[in-house]
């Protein structure tokens, strides 16, 4: 499989895996060995990038602060693995970030949590580290700065950021130099094209799209059901206009039936078309629990589509009924910042 470089000198396969959908969030319950098969088939499928962070899975009891689970699920699976993938995470998240959780970036938590990522993933390095989301009480160039510091010790080897805007972006590149900025991207969620993909295209910035298939409902898989457990109840995107949003859906449901596909291939090719639009690389992390799915993902890297049909696709948008913000703060996004 080709590579896709995030900034100037990271590799990825140009499909992520976003590690999340292996841990207890959208509901249901989740076995430690199916994830770890579904893990290493994955990677054996071509898959090479791992996105994790050290807020995502169960907390076990007694631990407050990030879960690290989800972490610990991934290093399990790295032991004669570890030189075949990239493998990213995040800190900046004190708690459930359903929950109106806090943020933090001082030095000293960057350090601390650094330390306690590389110890669950058993890996004496990251190669993509992420701020998850900024501290406002912190300048980012000095939470950036202190990430920079773990990159000069060996610990680190790129930087990234999630949900900044486009000023943040370039406030933090001026201190190192940014690889990859991770945000909701996809057919019902642009909001980030109208600052952010433009600044990272200009610095040479790569963009990893999480959710890129609508956290499940551009799949057109999601029913009711599905979304009353887990942190997508009561989203107003799939709880109040769960039945209006079916019109995105069958937009793509409408190209994937002519190109033989399926809506998450279309989803996802849609955001390879839009960044080649738009001049950046970038790298969506759909997650699943099930090794079929990647394997359909995958399908979408070759896909391609006629004008009329990326038309149709540029107009769902204006279809949708709710906004993407998953938290009560609508500082929580770049856009609720801009």
């Amino acid at each position: 499989m080709t590579t896709t470089k995030l900034g100037d000198t990271l590799a990825v396969s140009p499909l992520g895996f976003g590690c999340m959908a292996l841990s207890h969030v959208y509901g249901g319950t989740v076995d430690d060995d199916a994830a770890r098969t579904t893990l290493i088939e994955t990677i054996d499928a071509g898959v090479t990038f791992l996105d994790t962070a050290n807020v995502y899975g169960a907390p076990r009891e007694g631990v407050s602060g990030p879960a690290g689970t989800n972490e610990e699920l991934v290093g399990s699976i790295l032991p004669g693995r570890r030189d075949q993938v990239q493998l990213a995470t995040k800190f900046g998240i004190t708690g459930d970030p359903t929950a109106g959780a806090a943020t933090r970036g001082d030095a000293a938590y960057a350090r601390q949590c650094c330390e306690e990522s590389l110890r669950r993933l058993g890996t004496d390095v990251i190669d993509l580290y992420y701020l998850h989301r900024r501290d406002p009480q912190i300048p980012v160039e000095e939470t950036v700065g202190a990430m920079a510091e773990l990159v000069t010790a060996g610990k680190v080897r790129h930087l990234g950021l999630s949900e900044v805007t486009a000023d943040e972006l370039r406030a933090a590149h001026a201190v190192h130099p940014i690889a990859a900025v991770q945000s909701e991207w996809s057919i019902w969620s642009r909001d980030v094209e109208a600052q952010v993909v433009p600044a990272a295209a200009e610095l040479g910035i790569g963009f990893v799209p999480y959710s890129p298939l609508g956290r499940g409902f551009l799949t057109g898989t999601l029913t009711r059901e599905t979304v009353k457990s887990g942190m997508l109840a009561g989203r107003a995107r799939f709880d109040d206009n769960f039945d209006a949003n079916q019109a995105v859906v069958d937009v793509v449901r409408g190209v994937a039936d002519e190109l033989d596909a399926t809506p998450a291939q279309v989803a996802l090719a849609w955001l390879f078309a839009q960044g080649k639009a738009l001049g950046l690389s970038v790298v969506p992390i759909p997650g699943t629990r099930r090794v079929e799915r990647v394997r359909e993902n995958l399908g979408s890297i070759d896909l391609s589509f006629t004008d009329d049909q990326l038309a149709r696709l540029g107009s769902a948008a204006d279809l949708v009924v709710g906004d993407r913000n998953i938290n009560g703060d609508p500082r929580w996004i770049s856009s609720g910042r801009e």
